[in-house]
């Protein structure tokens, strides 16, 4: 185990995310998404809740700076209506002072499946809250010397 990284983020997850570059993205999907139908890095992280890995992944992962919405969450479908709770526990889990829900870009449901095969992997985690998928854009991450 490592220390200052979150318990909930795998070997498998923590490599992913480090070998991504700026502008790639990784979607933390519900568990009903079809991943596998989608993408062929399908990362398990069964019973956790995407709020739980979003608050170990932001303290590693820089948002791309360079987008006004590098965060993309999927449209409901018509007759359909979105539970306003869930974006506000992934905001709460983000917990940054420059991120808000105007950085989330809505996308109509077949438009995000079609997204989704571009992303870097797909994390299939233990969310049942519907309409519980959100990409993540990767940004420029800014070292300082020792």
């Amino acid at each position: 185990m490592l220390k200052g990284i979150h318990p909930a983020l795998s070997p498998q997850l923590i490599a992913t995310l480090a070998g991504m570059g700026h502008g790639d993205e990784i979607l933390l999907a519900d568990a009903h998404f079809p991943a596998a139908s989608f993408n062929s890095n399908v990362i398990r992280a069964d019973g956790i809740r995407v709020g739980t890995l979003l608050s170990g992944i932001i303290p590693l992962f820089e948002l791309d700076q360079y987008v006004q919405q590098p965060l993309a969450m999927m449209q409901a479908v018509e007759g359909d209506t979105l539970d306003p709770s869930v974006e506000d526990r992934y905001l709460t889990a983000i917990n940054t002072n420059n991120i808000d829900a105007t950085m989330i870009e809505r996308i109509e449901r077949f438009a995000f499946y079609q997204r989704v095969r571009s992303c870097t992997a797909v994390v299939v985690t233990g969310e049942t809250a519907k309409y519980g998928n959100i990409i993540l854009k990767k940004g420029v991450t800014e070292f300082k010397e020792l």
